[in-house]
């Protein structure tokens, strides 16, 4: 056999005898393991994966032309094709190694919350109560940035999905913990959390698939609308309190059960808009109508974002609810919403550890400012319009790119 025949043969890993299908299946499968682009960037595997795709490229084409003048013919397989399907599977490799790392830092969240809630008993009530508080700012503001900040929609009702799921869960909670022995009570707990969530849920879907064909203020407009139905129907109604309050809630919120939602609420948020078919959000935000032509439903990537959101607000109302252990109508207006709104907003719209600091930071700063007593709520208000005026694209914000410009 001819020496150049046997050497290109081998490297294309092909059987004799052999048949011109053989060949062409061989030189695609070779190209899609030594392709360069399934290697890090600059590494010394890439350097190699380069030469051997050229000693692929180059043995692939003498057998074409050997072929060719015994009268047989070689068509040449796409390399386009081939290079797409290698940053595929670079991609998906990227993503695997996301994912298990995300998942470790969701353990560890959660087993660093159960530590420290075992200890809670030694804390200050006072300051234990505010690190709550920051607990389910952050779920609520890391929900909200799904749909204001990576899906590109403008909703002020989230005080009222939040509403829902605090009324739902306290009320479950209020009948059942009588009939539950104390032993049973964390799972009665857990239960009232995903049902407020799930009946969250369900009304954000009502509101959702409705009102998502807007845009913009129009937006905005009814889910401010939205919002303030909420309250007002609960402030009528006499089997939650009206408008003097649900009093008596079971006291189940912990520092554990907190923050380890929280972790799960940034998890799950996090895992979505970083998986395949969360790339649909993104593209949303970016041009809708490009997404549109691309095959993508809009609609549908904003009712998913709304309803995932909405479930997470109604757990960071149950878990507000069984902290408090009682629930205003009032503490649910427009006021609220715009809080969370704010959070999202100083801390960069779609930028998750941004929006995680700011719900912190915004949830700690009335609280430090409280001895200045009837003037807190003026310097806070100063505050914020002075962020907002100095980096009007958020606090934390650093290392993103604005367009026709260089990282900031």
């Amino acid at each position: 056999m001819n020496p150049q025949l046997n050497e290109a043969l081998k490297l294309l890993d092909v059987p004799t005898p052999y048949t011109v299908e053989q060949l062409r299946t061989a030189y695609v499968e070779a190209l899609k393991v030594w392709h360069p682009d399934r290697f890090p960037a600059g590494s010394e595997l890439q350097a190699k994966a380069n030469v051997k795709t050229t000693q692929i490229i180059e043995a692939y084409k003498w057998l074409s032309t050997s072929l060719g003048a015994q009268g047989s013919h070689l068509p040449a397989p796409d390399f386009q094709v081939v290079r797409v399907h290698a940053k595929k599977e670079s991609k998906a490799k990227v993503s695997a190694r996301y994912f298990d790392g995300a998942k470790r830092w969701l353990l560890a969240g959660i087993v660093l919350a159960v530590v420290i809630s075992l200890f809670s008993g030694q804390f200050n009530r006072y300051y234990l109560g505010v690190v709550i508080d920051c607990g389910i700012s952050i779920i609520l503001a890391v929900s909200l940035n799904l749909i204001n900040g990576h899906t590109g929609q403008f909703s002020l009702g989230h005080a009222g999905f939040m509403a829902v799921g605090g009324y739902s869960a306290a009320k479950l909670t209020l009948v059942c913990s009588p009939l539950v022995p104390d032993s049973l009570k964390p799972l009665l707990f857990l239960v009232a959390l995903v049902l407020g969530g799930c009946v969250a849920a369900v009304i954000g879907l009502g509101v959702g698939v409705p009102s998502l064909r807007l845009k913009g203020d129009y937006l905005a407009i009814v889910t401010l609308g939205f919002g303030e139905i909420i309250r007002v129907v609960v402030q009528n109604m006499e089997s939650v309190g009206a408008a003097s309050g649900l009093k008596g809630i079971p006291k189940y919120t912990t520092l554990g059960w907190t923050f380890a939602l929280a972790a799960v609420t940034i998890y799950v948020v996090a895992a979505l808009v970083n998986s395949t078919y969360g790339r649909g959000f993104i593209a949303v935000n970016d041009d809708e109508v490009a997404a549109s032509s691309m095959g993508i439903n809009p609609v549908r990537y904003k009712v998913t974002a709304f309803v995932i959101g909405a479930f997470f607000a109604g757990v960071a109302g149950g878990l507000y609810a069984h902290h408090k252990q009682f629930l205003s109508p009032t503490g649910f207006d427009f006021l609220k919403s715009i809080d969370i709104v704010v959070m999202v907003i100083l801390g960069g719209m779609g930028r998750t550890v941004g929006v995680i600091i700011a719900a912190i930071l915004l949830t700690l700063l009335p609280e430090l400012l409280r001895q200045f007593a009837d003037y807190r709520m003026i310097i806070y208000a100063l505050l914020i319009i002075g962020l907002m005026m100095l980096r009007p694209q958020g606090l934390f914000t650093l290392g993103q790119k604005k367009k026709g410009a260089a990282a900031v």
